[in-house]
């Protein structure tokens, strides 16, 4: 099996390539352009096995993603490139648009081409899977459930570029008879996380003694789903998922904000004891415009159809995170330099001007 996994690089990608080529024993095409966010770093289990390959470019790229497509001949893509962090959206919302609807675009292009040049025989076995975010949903209210028919309701910049590239997925499939799935995942944690995100910002400032910011009261509800199990479930809606069909991926594990933080801090004071609980550090900080207060992740479809399941619970895995970062400071010691963990994404006022 060949797989072109697009943003490989990344924090969910990455796991993604570890568990294809190490789990699975899959030729893989990291196609990445290195962003910010992205770290070869991630993949350095994977790096020098000869199962391996890497290829930098943009995915707006279209003679670089056509080339790679005839040279690696893949009989599956997973998509996964994509600017994801909805405070950056705020303030540059259109790296988002270029990325991750040109960007898609072009990537479904590209694949229509080499799809319709390919054998019948291939042409059947050819999967094409669109990586997107349960935010394209919008906020939840009550105890209420994200399912794969709610409407969409995108609040950022970053979901409604998300839900775009989603619909163009949803089209292609539709007009050009493509074999596309589409999953939907919520909030993943794990090693190997960009320090700018909450439970990896979280963790590291605690480490290091810095004020934790939470935005609000913290009372912002999020379903949390260890990376690897949602690596899992990538491939196998890409193996066994009904083409045109879309699957959502959560972990069943609902947290506010506050107490995800406070989590961490007790979890750390225990592992590495400091002079004061670390639950000291919390500040709470003007919350961020248009934050969605609560979502979660019906995944019944997915364990259903396809027998997935998490295997971590948040306790679990969160002491999982929290022991990684502790035994690997070699990786995000560097991303620490790049980024220190300054807030992103605020609004001046006209008066600040």
């Amino acid at each position: 099996m060949r797989v072109l996994v697009t943003g490989g690089a990344g924090f969910i990608g990455s796991a993604v390539i570890r568990h294809l080529i190490m789990d699975k024993g899959y030729e893989v095409l990291n196609i990445d352009k290195l962003t910010y966010a992205g770290t070869l770093s991630s993949l350095r289990l994977v790096a020098d096995k000869p199962s391996y390959r890497f290829l930098r470019a943009d995915i707006c790229d279209a003679r670089a993603i056509t080339e790679a497509f005839s040279s690696f001949r893949p009989d599956r893509v997973m998509h996964l490139a994509a600017e994801s962090h909805v405070d950056r959206s705020i303030t540059a919302a259109k790296d988002f648009v270029e990325t991750n609807v040109l960007g898609t675009f072009n990537l479904l292009e590209c694949a229509r081409t080499y799809w319709g040049g390919i054998s019948k025989e291939d042409r059947f076995r050819f999967r094409f899977l669109h990586v997107s975010t349960d935010e394209v949903y919008g906020s939840l209210a009550g105890d209420g459930l994200f399912s794969e028919t709610t409407r969409y309701d995108p609040s950022s910049p970053y979901s409604a570029s998300k839900a775009a590239s989603d619909h163009l997925a949803i089209a292609w499939a539709r007009t050009y008879k493509m074999p596309i799935l589409i999953s939907h995942c919520s909030n993943n944690y794990g090693p190997y996380h960009f320090p700018e995100k909450l439970i990896p910002l979280a963790i590291l400032n605690a480490v290091e003694g810095k004020y934790i910011s939470i935005y609000g009261d913290g009372t912002n509800i999020r379903d949390w789903l260890f990376v690897e199990d949602h690596a899992r479930a990538l491939d196998q809606v890409a193996e066994r998922g009904r083409v045109g069909e879309r699957y959502n991926v959560g972990g069943g594990n609902e947290r506010r904000n506050v107490d995800v933080v406070r989590q961490i801090c007790s979890t750390l004071d225990t592992l590495l004891p400091a002079d004061r609980p670390r639950a000291e550090l919390i500040r709470f900080v003007t919350d961020r415009p248009g934050h969605d207060l609560r979502y979660a992740i019906d995944a019944t479809k997915s364990e259903k159809e396809l027998g997935w399941t998490a295997k971590e619970s948040f306790d679990s895995g969160i002491e999982k995170t929290i022991r990684w970062y502790l035994d690997n400071e070699w990786w995000w010691a560097p991303l620490r330099e790049r980024y220190d963990g300054t807030r992103l994404g605020t609004l001046l006022k006209a008066s600040d001007e």
